[in-house]
């Protein structure tokens, strides 16, 4: 029995890769949108390459190895230039990811005549970003002159000298905190952050935090993040919330993921347990979210119609009605600071345990007391978004942490 490797190009420029016993019927499935995940959200699609292969396990390893190349190398595939494919190959020492590279030299002809930061972007898959700062810097060549301008026109075909400077080391100090890693690979680790980590340096909390942690787990793996050597965060959650945060290793997975959270494309699921019961049990909160000019520390939902502020949408489903609570969750369209926790405020039912935005009722003080439970009932329990190098829609989840468990217990127990 025969199987193929094969690649579809999607709407938005995007490629997804895989392999089958019987080719015709899965990219009939793909078009017409029955196989759920990545291409079902992208369609059109168009078949662009497949290969046959005798055995299922060779048509799996080459699309695997698909899978990691650079945008360049797949749209030389497509155009049938191996010779394309092994002049990359060479040009960034067989890393298929350019932007994790620093140090040395990169070397190469560029593929398509494109704007200079775009040719090179392909060329080589560093971000537009990043070729554009070692433009200003002075370290790209073309056809043996220096480069100054990203947006110079460029031949394809053209020769390219980049001179990539060794990755600065990042101002926080590595510390060997333990993490409880839930995904990595070489381009970005997914983390279940504790309750009481705070995920970024910043006055008060100089060090004891994520990043700190993440510099000593990561130590050797960080490529250099706008040429610093330190973890990309792209999206946080407050302190004394637990759960799911995904942070980039290399620039290029910094750019990508950073993309989808501005363009409000991943999937976000909080688990909360507030105080009363929201009603209706199901519903959308909307407006927009601004620092409390009442308070510097607090943020504040503002009317729609209002200009200061940003937008922020929350869908709440409440999940189990306790006496003087609720367990519920929120599905975020957008990320706003302390979104959750100020949506929940803001429709009369705050947080258990947030000392900020709410009291919690009265009846549950001594249950939240005995218990010790001394901060925002708030979980982030599923992440999913497009791999940023693979292109493969990636889904985690997480169980509630022992406080939250513990805490819906009681409530389960004793307030009926």
């Amino acid at each position: 029995m025969p199987f193929w490797a094969y690649m579809l190009h999607c709407r938005g420029g995007k490629y997804y890769t895989g392999h089958t016993d019987d080719l015709e019927q899965r990219v009939n499935a793909h078009q017409s949108g029955d196989i759920p995940g990545f291409t079902a959200g992208l369609l059109p699609v168009e078949l662009v390459w497949s290969q046959e292969f005798s055995h299922r396990h060779e048509a799996m390893a080459a699309e695997q190895r698909i899978k990691g190349w650079s945008r360049a190398k797949k749209q030389a595939l497509i155009r049938g230039g191996w010779d394309r494919i092994s002049q990359l190959a060479k040009s960034k020492d067989g890393a298929s990811t350019g932007s994790a590279r620093t140090g040395g030299e990169i070397s190469g002809k560029t593929l398509t005549p494109a704007r200079l930061d775009k040719a090179l972007a392909e060329a080589t898959d560093l971000s537009r970003a990043r070729v554009q700062a070692l433009i200003a810097q002075g370290a790209v060549e073309v056809d043996g002159t220096p480069a100054s301008s990203p947006s110079a026109r460029v031949d394809e075909g053209a020769r390219f000298l980049i001179k990539l400077p060794a990755a600065t080391q990042a101002k926080a100090r590595a510390q060997d905190i333990a993490l409880d890693i839930v995904f990595e690979d070489e381009h970005l680790v997914v983390v279940n952050k504790q309750a009481g980590m705070v995920v970024h340096p910043a006055a008060g909390n100089p060090d004891g935090t994520l990043v700190n942690a993440l510099l000593h787990y990561c130590a050797g793996q960080l490529s250099g993040i706008g040429g610093v050597a330190r973890p990309g965060i792209v999206h946080r959650i407050d302190k004394d919330t637990s759960g799911l945060l995904v942070v980039a290793k290399t620039d290029a997975a910094h750019e990508g993921l950073a993309a989808q959270f501005a363009e409000h494309s991943v999937h976000r699921r909080y688990l909360a347990v507030t105080g009363g019961t929201p009603s209706p049990a199901q519903g959308t909160i909307e407006g927009r979210i601004a620092r409390s000019e009442a308070n510097r520390k607090k943020m504040a939902a503002l009317p729609k119609n209002y200009s200061r502020g940003k937008m922020a949408v929350t869908h709440y489903k409440v999940l189990e009605r306790f006496a003087h609570a609720a367990l519920i969750e929120c599905r975020l369209e957008t990320g706003r600071t302390h979104q959750v926790r100020v949506h929940c405020a803001s429709i009369g039912h705050a947080l258990l345990g947030d000392p900020i935005y709410g009291k919690s009722p009265k009846p549950l003080k001594p249950l939240l007391d005995r218990l010790h439970f001394a901060r925002q009932a708030l979980h982030a329990a599923e992440l999913g978004f497009v791999h940023p190098i693979s292109r493969e829609f990636v889904s985690f989840s997480v169980d509630l942490p022992n406080d939250m468990m513990e805490l819906i217990d009681e409530l389960g127990r004793s307030y009926r």
